[in-house]
């Protein structure tokens, strides 16, 4: 069983986007089964629907076609179909929620493409790959992850825990998303499917992973499982999930700097704001150092003039801001002891980097608000888990103080790569959120002239990972 809560007001627009009436029960025959839509709560306030999928596991035998047997004819009337969510509560979700899972609402139109506040249970859900595995999969996705494992039986605790685990996600997000995640990665998560998986399926996973699964982390993970392994399908997916429809980082990085150098040249922040995060790393003690997200060089061009950085390595993901970072660094003229100093690196912010590891501290300036969600969170376990430099230093625009800028039209970002600005205390509250993740404390520090009502125009988190 699957149940959907939302406290949107009024709450019972839920039934609306479902096409689903709240004030009574519907079935609907499935070739497995049969489905139950029913409201166990529905007021304004507060609403949640359930989804209830009935498996004949004997009927599927009787039906089927083909080959007979799942691997023994034991295991075709004993299994564990009937009791724990799989790909027949993806058919289900398709069947019985078919136009909310395609982002249509005939009586709230407006309603389909509005985030909602949404909390999902699943009583029973296989997590082939454990827990780890499951949040790797929904937390890039923007969810918040509660999960208890389940024992194979109460009576029995000696037998140990079963492979199934009790899920709640939290997420803000249209519904539509929602169930396109849960269509596409319940299965993922069984890492088996009860229907043949042919070409079709390539069609189904690219078009309800539209959006998300390209830049999902663990898409390789996703793809492979959801098409059962089969090595042709899953190459001809994500040949097509490749992201080609990314911006030319060389094209976003040279406008980006002329945007942010417009808007910002009056008070000559971007001094300042260097100024500020060198004072941090020094303090900090290091002498092996990260600038992630270079540019065109300029914290390095500082880097280079202080002893104390006997390792220095630059990264980016635009190669042209890399050949203006040699060429500011005048590298080729180097003296052959600052030389050896310095690196410069092409790689992107969201992959696992084996080159990252082993430093003393890393800067991340301006860099994280032209992130999309998943690939932030792709970020945040790149360089906090696997990089786990003792020191980060991050810095990112303060929203609130845009409105001191007579140059920037009311509610625009200061530069139109962003995906999003945010307030002192949504950055801080990420902060704290991604520090007690993965074990680092954190201060902050405004950057730039501070105003009372509004802070500086630049924030500044130091993280300090903690003693083991």
């Amino acid at each position: 069983m699957l149940t959907l809560t939302t406290t949107h007001v009024p709450a019972t627009d839920l039934g609306f986007l479902l096409r689903k009436n709240p004030a009574r029960s519907q079935s609907f025959n499935l070739s497995f089964g049969r489905a139950h839509v029913f409201y166990p709560e529905a007021t304004p306030e507060r609403c949640t629907v359930a989804l209830l999928v009935e498996i004949d596991p004997v009927g599927l035998v009787r039906n089927r076609r083909g080959p007979s047997g799942e691997g023994g004819a034991l295991e075709q009337y004993v299994n564990d179909r009937p009791y724990a969510a799989s790909s027949f509560l993806s058919v289900a979700i398709a069947e019985v929620f078919g136009s909310a899972l395609s982002g249509k609402s005939k009586e709230r139109p407006e309603l389909a493409d509005t985030p909602l506040p949404l909390h999902m249970t699943l009583s029973a859900l296989p997590c082939r790959g454990g827990q780890e595995f499951l949040r790797k999969l929904f937390e890039p996705l923007g969810y918040t992850v509660s999960a208890g494992q389940l024992s194979l039986d109460e009576n029995f605790p000696d037998w140990g825990e079963s492979a199934y685990h009790r899920v709640e996600l939290n997420a803000l997000l249209p519904l539509q998303k929602l169930l396109s995640h849960l269509y596409v990665l319940v299965p993922v998560l069984d890492n088996d499917k009860h229907y043949w998986v042919g070409d079709e399926e390539v069609e189904k996973l690219l078009r309800h992973g539209e959006g998300w699964l390209a830049l999902h982390p663990e898409r390789e993970a996703i793809t492979r499982r959801y098409l059962k392994h089969q090595r042709t399908l899953v190459d001809d997916a994500l040949a097509q999930l490749a992201d080609e429809s990314a911006p030319d980082p060389d094209a976003v990085a040279e406008v980006h700097a002329l945007e942010e150098e417009t808007i910002e040249s009056a008070i000559s922040l971007n001094e300042q704001r260097l100024g500020s995060v060198l004072a941090a790393l020094k303090a900090s003690g290091a002498t092996r150092v990260l600038d992630l997200g270079c540019g065109e060089g300029r914290l390095l061009q500082a880097l280079l003039k202080e002893k104390q950085f006997v390792e220095i390595v630059g990264m980016d993901v635009s190669h042209r801001a890399l050949e203006i970072a040699h060429d500011r660094l005048h590298y080729d003229r180097l003296p052959p002891v600052q030389k050896a100093r310095l690196r410069l690196l092409q790689g992107s912010l969201i992959y696992k980097d084996a080159r990252l590891a082993g430093f003393d501290a890393a800067a991340v300036v301006e860099v994280i608000e032209h992130l999309d969600p998943p690939r932030l969170a792709a970020f945040e376990r790149v360089l906090f888990e696997y990089a786990q430099p003792n020191t980060i230093v991050i810095t990112t625009p303060n929203r609130e103080y845009n409105v001191k800028w007579e140059s920037l039209p009311a509610g625009n970002f200061r530069h139109r790569d962003h995906r999003f600005e945010w307030t002192r205390e949504e950055f801080q509250e990420w902060a704290h959120r991604v520090g007690a993740r993965f074990g680092y404390g954190m201060r902050f520090l405004p950057v730039g002239p501070e105003d009372s009502a509004v802070g500086s125009p630049t924030q500044m988190g130091i993280f300090e990972r903690n003693p083991a």
